[in-house]
């Protein structure tokens, strides 16, 4: 993607009314840099060298001004997707007992969360035909339709509904911002934009859960949606007037015939049975029942159908099989999964623990949670540093993940009575080695990877990494309410059969609320039981993150380039993709292999 000219884009980019001759000349230079051997369509050829020097004099022409607006645009987007991750984790218990449903407490969280993973690749694709601003500016207007929609909910099953439906933006306006760092800034800089965009993240995960708090407690759980509505106006507008980049203008029928429905129905398909198929599996429906095994094995023949499709017949993939021919892209796609599952795993997770276990409200369990995502946050902007500074991101990758296993491994002596010193001290240890896993792996992916694959290889680190979410807070559902339910006998035999069953099972994260008011000699019987379920989703969350500890020893250190092709996107680009690979098939990059 290139920005336009008032943008202080590269001399040969012109302003939105772009010439045919000016999109042959940005795409030579693209096949030039990958191949050297290839001549564009004119006859000519220009030189790596050639393409660096037009790269350096684009680099000078953008002002720190331009730069400036472009990230704030960015990182205003993806503060409001990021927020209504987490902003309901405190709320939860609240409107789950507003509405007096119990299926709420895990499917509020997780109808935002697979609607937001199963869509990533689908605005990917999108925004290669589309153009990243217009892409972006629909994401977040389905994004504010949902948190309308939240906000007036009438029922626990409109409310869900419309979170699938924030979710969906939510997945396009959490995945652009990352595409178009991408596209903007050589690799060798970007891990300070990523690092930007991963405090974003991580200042979101922590005042959504105090702001939650604070409406929950002080207004009305209700304003915790209504509240992206000024905020998105205002997201909106800047990105209109000041998110100035390349906009392809494709003609609405000619780009979505050019998009791969079949691919994206594949994927999207296969993905919610399997995520469905989990969300049931030990709680509405038994592991061995009809209803979850025909989910999770027609999810996974679905998603094996997508593989086939996309390898052999999609002209323009969703995923491109090239993309995962890499070893750092395999062992960074995977530990990003692991990753993703123990960050949320204590943004989601720990709020129930502060009030269950230690008796906080809404409010307090947000601010109990700030040094975790606090910590987080100032760290991922020092890891950013870092590795521009020396160029590995090896080395951050795994010294990052070690030290999140012994935070999350630490989590599990947190103990059913509080301990100030030790809720603080290890929150901070596991919020410093999440820090530079949020951007690190996203540069060890494009260590190998092509201009025009930047969107599809960014698309499936966010799709990876959705997916962790998601799995994050079913599995550590199903963890709980199985131990919940375990513990039926032992609190049957102290608070009488009736009261043990509102403490049991997927019940038991719907009565938090009732814990207050019980017997005072039956409260603390009662919280032990939380501590137990929930020192065996630490136990999960630590196992993670050291399979994540593992798996990045296959991650291979490469130097960094400081040459920089921006990316135009557009039918142009596809079509000469897919002439590209019918000519040479074999030969996507020369020099690199699965080592």
């Amino acid at each position: 993607m290139t920005a336009t000219t008032d943008f202080a884009d590269s001399s040969n980019a012109t302003a939105p009314n772009v010439q045919p001759h000016d999109i042959n000349k940005n795409v030579d230079v693209q096949r030039t840099m990958s191949h050297p051997d290839i001549e564009n369509e004119k006859g000519s050829q220009t030189t790596t060298k050639e393409a660096a020097e037009t790269v350096s004099v684009s680099e000078k022409r953008r002002t720190k001004l331009e730069t400036t607006l472009i990230m704030s645009a960015l990182c205003v987007s993806l503060f409001l997707a990021a927020l209504d991750t987490t902003i309901v984790a405190t709320a939860v218990p609240t409107i789950v007992d507003h509405f007096n449903s119990s299926v709420g407490y895990i499917w509020v969280g997780s109808a935002y969360l697979i609607g937001n993973a199963a869509v990533v690749p689908v605005w990917g694709k999108i925004s290669d035909v589309f153009g990243r601003k217009q892409t972006l500016l629909v994401t977040v207007s389905v994004f504010l339709l949902g948190s309308l929609l939240c906000a007036l909910s009438q029922s626990m099953t409109m409310l869900i509904a419309a979170r699938a439906i924030q979710g969906v933006g939510g997945g396009g306006t959490i995945l652009l911002p990352n595409i178009c760092v991408s596209d903007l800034f050589p690799l060798h800089k970007r891990s300070i934009y990523f690092g930007m965009l991963s405090s974003v993240w991580a200042v979101s995960s922590a005042v959504g859960p105090v702001v939650g708090g604070i409406f929950t407690t002080r207004v009305s759980w209700r304003w915790c949606f209504y509240i992206n509505l000024p905020f998105g106006g205002l997201a909106l507008t800047t990105l209109t007037f000041f998110l100035k980049l390349h906009n392809p203008r494709t003609p609405i029928r000619q780009g979505l015939a050019a998009i791969d429905w079949i691919g994206n129905m594949l994927v999207v398909g296969g993905t919610l049975m399997i995520l469905i198929a989990l969300q049931f599996g030990g709680v509405q429906y038994a592991w061995n029942s009809a209803t979850v095994i025909c989910l999770l094995v027609f999810g996974l023949i679905t998603v094996g159908l997508f593989c086939l499709y996309e390898s052999r017949v999609a002209k323009y993939p969703v995923i491109p099989p090239r993309i995962f021919r890499y070893r750092n892209s395999i062992s960074a796609y995977s530990l990003s999964v692991m990753h993703a599952m123990a960050f949320l795993g204590g943004t989601y997770w720990l709020p129930l623990y502060f009030q269950s276990v230690l008796g906080a409200n809404s409010l307090m369990s947000g601010v109990y949670l700030l040094p975790y995502v606090v910590s987080s946050s100032l760290a991922s902007i020092g890891a950013g540093f870092i590795i521009k500074k020396t160029g590995n991101f090896r080395l951050p990758i795994a010294i990052g993940l070690f030290v999140n296993t012994i935070g999350l491994g630490l989590m599990t002596y947190l103990g059913d009575r509080p301990h100030w010193d030790r809720i603080i001290i290890f929150q901070i240890i596991a919020g410093l080695g999440s820090s530079p896993n949020f951007q690190a792996p996203l540069i060890a992916i494009q260590t190998n990877i092509e201009p025009r694959d930047i969107g599809a290889a960014t698309s499936s680190y966010s799709f990876a990494r959705q997916i962790g979410t998601t799995i994050s807070v079913t599995i550590g559902g199903v963890v709980f309410d199985n131990v919940m339910n375990s513990q039926r006998g032992h609190l049957a035999s102290v608070l009488g059969p009736q009261v043990a069953g509102e403490f049991s099972g997927e019940e038991a994260s719907a009565s938090v609320q009732k814990i207050k008011d019980l017997p005072a000699d039956d409260v603390q019987t009662v919280r032990t039981a939380y501590w137990n379920a929930m020192q065996k989703m630490f136990i999960l969350y630590t196992c993670v993150t050291f399979t994540g500890f593992l798996i990045s020893f296959w991650i291979k250190q490469t130097t960094l380039s400081k040459e920089h092709t921006e990316h135009k996107t557009g039918l142009q680009s596809l079509k000469m993709e897919d002439r590209q690979r019918n000519k040479k098939p074999d030969e996507e990059r020369p020099g690199h292999d699965l080592k």
